[in-house]
Formats: C-alpha cells, sequence, structure tokens
C-alpha cells in the first residue's frame, strides 16, 4: 500500500458539498484505504480573478492501484460530479482533484506529474497537507514543515471554522 495525498478544489455550483461528495467518492476507492481528510479551507482563486473563491481540502490515502489508475479514478469523480475540461488553465470548476504526492515517487509522464507540478508554490495545497501530514518528507528530502515556511497564506483560511473536517466524518 502506497500512502497518496489527493488536493480537492471547488469553486463552482456548492463549493462545500461538492468538496464533501468528493470526499465520500474517494473513501470508496477500490483497493485503497482512506486515512483523513483535512479541514476545509477558503482560497482566492489563481489565475483569473474574476470567479468565485474556492473550497479546498487534502486527503490522504493508502492504495494498491498504481499511479494512472488512481488517476483514472480521480478524473471518473471529477466526471461524475460534473467537471467540464476546458482549454482554459485555472478557471472555475465544479471539482478538480490532483495526486499531488504518491509516496515517495517520481512521475513525469504524459498524463501525470507526481509530486504535482505547482504543489511547492499553492498554499491551498500545502496548508491543508500540513495539516493532516505534518512531519511529511517531500520526495526531494526536503521537510513539508520548511516548504509551507517559504509560502505566504494569500488570504487562505479554514472554512468556516476549525471544526469543518467533522462535518465530513
Amino acid at each position: 500500500m502506497i500512502t497518496t495525498y489527493i488536493a480537492i478544489g471547488s469553486n463552482l455550483g456548492d463549493p462545500v458539498n461538492q468538496t464533501k461528495q468528493a470526499i465520500e467518492a474517494l473513501k470508496k476507492l477500490p483497493q485503497s484505504q482512506f486515512i483523513v481528510a483535512s479541514s476545509l479551507y477558503s482560497s482566492t482563486p489563481m489565475g483569473p480573478q474574476d470567479q468565485p473563491d474556492y473550497i479546498n481540502a487534502v486527503v490522504a490515502i493508502t492504495t494498491q492501484l498504481s499511479p494512472l489508475e488512481l488517476l483514472d479514478c480521480t478524473q471518473a469523480i471529477e466526471q461524475q460530479q460534473g467537471r467540464e475540461r476546458k482549454a482554459e488553465r485555472w478557471g472555475p470548476r465544479t471539482l478538480d482533484l490532483d495526486i499531488v504526492l504518491y509516496g515517495q515517487e517520481v512521475i513525469d509522464c504524459e498524463r501525470l506529474t507526481v509530486p504535482h507540478y505547482g504543489m511547492n508554490v499553492r498554499e491551498f495545497v500545502l496548508y491543508p497537507l500540513y495539516e493532516i501530514a505534518p512531519h511529511l518528507q517531500l520526495p526531494d528530502g526536503t521537510k513539508l514543515s520548511d516548504r509551507l515556511n517559504q509560502v505566504a497564506r494569500n488570504g487562505l483560511s479554514i472554512w468556516p471554522s476549525p471544526t469543518a473536517s467533522k462535518d465530513i466524518e
């Protein structure tokens, strides 16, 4: 079993409900065991600012799925929740699931890059990840806590309170 971290983001429809539904779907992945979900976080959009704020979270699972099998599963969840893939980067979406870490593996293929190419600068990934895995060491040997110290919160806040993750259980 490989410990894997998946980032969740939503800013269309009902983002809180979309995020909670995604967490429930991730709990049912085949050949996998759900470990924990972070609190829900509110963040300003990356890229075009003329879109609603996001709700974000990170979950930890262990899995026997290969990285590409896991990617297929996460993309199926996105589609089930109305995700439309558009050419526009960083645009609004009902659901975005990103495999940010797959154990200590480094993967660079046409369909998947792990560690996720943007995780090192994205507060909406690093802070929720730190909440659930504060002692994590990244594949490049950097401690997550050291990486976090280099990234500002940029208005990121727990939504609506520190007990938000209890609603997910």
